[in-house]
Formats: C-alpha cells, structure tokens, sequence
C-alpha cells in the first residue's frame, strides 16, 4: 500500500491519497486536483474512488473535477444533502481496493454528514492501522458544532460526542490519527501543530476527549465559538453540486489605473497581494493587503465577498496566479481583473501612492508610555488571553467586516497581531475604512514578547 498525505498550508488543510494494485483512492481533495493525477500515475495507478469526510465549510473541493477526469465514484455520508452524483455511504460500508480495505465510520457533530474512514492495510494485519477523522476530530481538538442550518449547535454537539465516544474512542490506541486540518484552521479553536496522531495519544491529551460528561461537552463546545466566516455556508452550497473544472475559470482581464480608480470610489475591492513589506513602503490607496506568503484564501474569505468581483494588484504573473488558484480554492470565482502593470502602472497614470507607517516594539513601548497613540490587537480570543500588551483594546480581525473598532478615526493608531501578517491586513482595512493614522507594529506580539517587555493575561472588553 501506498500512503500519501498533501498538506495545504494557506488553508491549513490535509488530503490523502492511497494506492494498491493499480488503483488510487483520494479523501477529501482540494480544487486543484492535477497533484492527485500525477502522484497516483508516478505509482502507476487510476483514481477509482473519492471520499469527502463531510460537504467541507472552509474550502472548494475538487471532487467533481476529479469524478470528471477519472470516471472515479464519490462517497459521501448521508443527511448531507449533497446533488453531485455519488454513492451515499452509510455506517459499516466497506470498499476492497487491492490489499486496503475501508470501513465507513457515521461521525455526525462536525456536520450532519460527516464520516471516518477506518483504514485496514492487509498486507500487513487484519487490525485497522489508521483512520481518516476528516473534522471530526484533530489533533488537540474537535470540529466545531455550528455549521448546519438544519441542527443547533447543541445538537450537533451532542452527536459529536456520541460520535467519538461510541464510533472512535473505541478504537486501540495505535490506531493512527489522520485528521482533515492542523493548526490554523477556522473548523476548531485550537488544532496542534503536528499533522498526525494517534487514538491513544489523543486520549490521553485532547482536551474535548477528557470532558466527563455529555451536558459538559455541549456547553463547552458551544461556548465562545469563534465567530463563523460568511463563506462557510457558500463553501458548503458549491460542494453539493460540485466545483466547476478549474480549467474553465475565464483568464484576468487587465484593470487600467483609471479603470480601478473609478471601482474604488464606488465601493468596489481591491486586493494587494504582495508582502506587507511592499505594500507599506507603496500601495493603491483604498485597497486591502492579503499577502500571499500566510493563510491568504482564508483571510480573503472571511474579509470579501465571494460575488465582491475583487480587482487583484501583484508584482508579477507568478503572484496573480498563484492569488487566482488560491482564491478558487475558497470559491471566489469572480475576480474582475488585474491592475494592469501593478503600481507601477497607478503611478504612470499620474496618481499617488499611500504608504502605512510601521514601528518597532521597542518605539511602541515608548509612545504608550507618553500615551502617544492607541494599541488594537487583532489576534484571536484564545491568544489575546494568554497574554497581550496591557491598555491594548482586544478587535479581533476576523470581525472587522462587521464591527470595526471604535475609536477616533483621526487619532494614531498601532495596530500589532502575532507576528505581523494580520496586522498589515487590518491596518489596511482600517486605512480603507477612513482612519487616517494607522502604524503597523513590525514582528508583532511575537517580537514584543521576546524583547521582554511586560505582559498582561487578564481577560478585556472587547472593543
């Protein structure tokens, strides 16, 4: 047998391919599907069979694509309400591809539809070796409960711990735990770093396996959920039908700079891909900085519209195509455009360039301490309470597309995140919205920490 794990960092997301005897399973793929053809030919195999543990949330699947090129079936759980042609596969069923044999294990709690795959290698025992837990349960965590309209979260929290205590925990504790995520995900709170585990192991240190009771699990899994990005129900909507080809995605019209300029100033978007870096040092003035080099896709989602019709801004072709694909893997399809030769081109057509000020955390330090400027900190909750700098107002980035900070729009304004990729997005977000004296704080709370400044942990209004 033939195992492979394809690990997507922008979407902190893991797919899987297995291979015996000339024919190629993939689990949970993503849209651009071409890695999964090459690898399973490099082993001189077919692709008959894709598995989707669950309709996902947080990303485009290239199931459809793949059924498509292949002629391979798709399997997916029942009560998904999925309308892509497949095999709807229930608890107990099992598929022979060569020496492998996969068993379905019904997981509902994710979502309604969610499965496990419990993967037996024959050639090596008649014992499952691993099991594929899609988001149903991670590595130091558990998938989040509130992603279905048909069921409350409290439902669905009650049959995730059904889930893994009837269907997973079960299991022998070698049982080796591959899950659909790793850390960085927005489908749990707080996934480990590593990308792998085992039952056993996670027994012992999964913090949600260690919940005593039923009543407990729901409240604690449905307390404080991070808030839910807006392309998550879209996400799922597109994976029921399916995904059209990559292929057939129409090419990038250029964007003249007057051509954007007019789309600025009636409320359209604008996307700077380059590092922050360039973007500080330069940029159209209006539009947001997503730096490709970091969760780009995820950041871009929860931050724009899918139907938004955003106009990309690059510093090569390289970059505009890697910003196409990777905005096509969270179903932003309508992109408008690019700016025709980048800021190079806005600046030949007579306009200026903005700039974004940054600032040490050592000049930091020494403005607050004169109360020279207000401090935003825009990481998440969980990181915001294991410490942060004290008088610092908690504004989470993921909710600044509902609710920006409330604060003067003219007064200086710092703004820092972990290690300063979220940073450079906010504060162009804030530089968009009107406010008029924005710092980004370089190396972020990481840098703040390491040069020994102070630190508070105590919990904050948020602002």
């Amino acid at each position: 047998m033939h195992f492979e794990q394809f690990y997507l960092g922008c979407l902190a997301h893991a797919s899987y391919l297995l291979v015996s005897r000339g024919e190629a399973v993939v689990v949970d793929p993503q849209r651009d599907v071409d890695i999964y053809l090459e690898a399973a030919k490099q082993h001189n195999a077919a692709i008959r069979h894709v598995f989707e543990t669950h309709l996902h949330a947080d990303f485009v699947s290239g199931h459809r694509e793949l059924s498509e090129r292949t002629g391979a079936k798709i399997y997916i759980g029942p009560n998904g309400g999925a309308t892509v042609a497949h095999v709807e596969v229930r608890d107990g069923f099992e598929l022979q591809v060569g020496t492998i044999k996969i068993k379905v294990l019904e997981t509902p709690g994710h979502t309604p539809e969610s499965i496990c795959l419990l993967v037996t290698d024959e050639e090596k025992s008649t014992e499952p070796w691993a099991v594929l837990t899609g988001d149903t349960l991670f590595v130091g965590d558990v998938g989040r409960p509130d992603l279905s309209k048909a069921f409350t979260p409290q439902v669905l929290a009650g049959m995730l711990y059904d889930s893994l205590h009837e269907k997973l925990l079960p299991l022998a504790d070698k049982v080796v735990v591959y899950p659909g995520h790793g850390a960085g995900s927005l489908c749990g709170r707080n996934l480990g770093m590593s990308r792998h585990s085992t039952i056993g192991s996670e027994r012992l240190s999964n913090y949600a396996l260690q919940i005593k009771t039923k009543a407990e699990f729901i409240e604690q899994l449905t307390s404080n959920l991070p808030p839910r990005p807006q392309y998550f129900p879209q996400d799922a909507q597109i994976n029921r039908a399916g995904a059209p080809a990559l292929a057939d995605l129409p090419e990038l019209a250029p964007v003249t700079a007057v051509e954007l300029k007019s789309l600025l100033n009636k409320g359209g978007i604008a996307i700077d891909v380059r590092p922050g870096d360039e973007f500080a040092a330069g940029h159209v003035p209006g539009s947001i900085n997503i730096p490709l080099r970091g969760q780009f896709a995820s950041w871009a989602g929860t931050l724009v519209d899918l139907k938004a019709q955003p106009v990309l801004i690059a510093a090569s072709l390289e970059q505009l195509s890697e910003a196409r694909v990777r905005l096509a893997r969270i179903g932003l399809d309508e992109v408008r455009g690019s700016l025709q030769d980048g800021v190079k081109g806005w600046e030949r057509a007579g306009f200026e360039l903005a700039s974004l000020p940054q600032i040490t955390v050592r000049n930091l330090e020494a403005c607050l301490r004169s109360h020279d400027l207000q401090l935003v900190d825009v990481r998440r909750r969980p990181e915001w309470q294991t410490g942060h700098v004290e008088d610092a107002i908690f504004s989470p980035l993921d909710e600044f597309k509902n609710a920006l900070p409330n604060l003067n729009r003219k007064a200086p304004l710092a703004v820092i995140c972990k290690s300063g990729y979220r940073s450079v997005i906010a504060c162009s977000w804030l530089q968009r919205a009107g406010f008029e004296n924005v710092t980004n704080v370089l190396g972020g709370f990481d840098a703040w920490r390491g040069a020994g400044l102070p630190t508070a942990v105590e919990e904050a209004l948020i602002a």
